[in-house]
């Protein structure tokens, strides 16, 4: 395929998927439509967009079309797997931006639909490009670190105004974004938390405040802490309620230690891993020797537009995805997980029950004060569901 013919179906975050397209910004990709039910949303697409890019508003209409080939996904959470399956089963291929749901009963349903279509399906998980979290994960992969023992992720640098909740009835809201700063903020740090090291824990208890900053019916601080088969464990901190922020990410390994922080990798370097200096070691006080090395970080971060060019090469000439669309179940998995063990009040096991939490989600959506909340995943009239996001 010399050229492949792509979507955008949602003109929220949509909208800069779509001007890198217009701006021939990605080698074989170009915008043939965009899809959005909001009339201020096209007419903007009118003004801005090229003449030849064909504005819709009903998405199903255009899914059946056969004029394109591929389709980027920037609909609501909840709509990202109904979208996706319904492409999919016209043969299209699919890029969706995070979170690929919001819970992973759904985004299960999408992945299998994914696998037996034979299409390139992805997703928006750009941070994978950042060469910090690519290095991090290479010297991990490498055993440069030695086996994992403990994580701490300290992301609080989302901070959100109450001005900003209010901006639109669908946020902070079960119905509307099906939860907070979990599986709005901070879908590509539970992403990159699992993939940078390879490793799902086994089990994870959460602190969960709904509300707690802002007048929101959803989570905006969180607390939780997780155990692994090998006995590593990990905390994550996040927020959208404190400033300043904080955005630091260490990992601990028998062989020294990682930090992730203000732009820089550094890694503590033991001279001899733990085990072997506290085998050995007879003289009391004492520690392992340690070297501090500043890791030089090269490549360029192109963010978005990275995966948007992956996904063209992929469907083009069978380049591997840097994000496949099958593991945005793992970092939702996380989020799903914190929740319910908020909600429960106890620990969660992973795999976690995933009709559980559906029922528990669905008690809160019937109580969610959105206004464009979806109830239930099944049928449902796209043209009237999928607008601005």
């Amino acid at each position: 395929m010399d050229q492949v013919r792509v979507a955008v179906i949602g003109l929220g975050m949509g909208f800069s998927h779509a001007r890198t397209l217009a701006a021939g910004r990605i080698a074989g990709g170009k915008l043939s439509a965009i899809c959005d039910l909001n009339p201020a949303k096209q007419e903007e697409a009118k003004a801005t967009l090229p003449s030849d890019v064909k504005i819709w508003n009903d998405a199903d209409a255009l899914i059946a079309s056969g004029e394109i080939d591929a389709v980027i996904i920037a609909t609501p959470h909840y709509a990202h797997p109904q979208v996706a399956i319904k492409c999919l089963s016209h043969g299209l291929h699919v890029l969706i931006e995070k979170p690929a749901g919001v819970y992973t009963k759904q985004v299960r349903e999408m992945n299998l639909a994914a696998a037996s279509s034979g299409k390139v399906f992805s997703i928006m998980y750009n941070q994978r490009c950042n060469p910090l979290y690519k290095k991090l994960r290479e010297l991990i992969a490498d055993g440069e670190l030695g086996e994992i023992r403990r994580m701490n992720w300290i992301v609080t640098n989302w901070y959100r105004s109450q001005s900003y909740y209010d901006s639109g009835g669908w946020r902070a809201t079960w119905g509307g974004e099906g939860g907070g700063v979990l599986i709005n903020q901070s879908p590509h740090q539970l992403d990159l938390w699992q993939w940078t090291t390879g490793m799902m824990p086994k089990r994870i208890r959460a602190f969960c405040s709904f509300g707690k900053y802002r007048n929101i019916e959803v989570e905006d601080d969180v607390t939780a802490y997780a155990e692994y088969e090998n006995g590593a464990t990990a905390v994550f901190i996040t927020t959208t309620g404190e400033a300043p922020g904080t955005n630091r990410y260490e990992v601990t390994g028998d062989r020294g230690k990682i930090v992730i922080e203000d732009g820089k990798l550094t890694f503590w370097r033991l001279r001899v891993p733990e085990p072997e200096f506290n085998q050995q070691y007879t003289g009391g006080f004492g520690e392992p020797e340690c070297w501090k090395c500043d890791v030089p970080i090269s490549g360029d971060n192109p963010q978005h537009s990275g995966i948007i060019q992956n996904f063209m090469d992929a469907i083009r000439q069978g380049t591997p995805l840097i994000a496949p669309g099958e593991e945005g179940i793992h970092g939702l998995t996380l989020s799903n997980a914190m929740h319910l063990s908020t909600w429960t009040d106890h620990w969660v096991d992973l795999p976690l029950d995933e009709d559980l939490y559906y029922e528990l989600l669905q008690e809160r959506i019937a109580q969610s004060s959105s206004q464009k909340t979806v109830r239930e995943v099944g049928p449902v009239d796209m043209s009237k569901t999928f607008g601005t996001y």
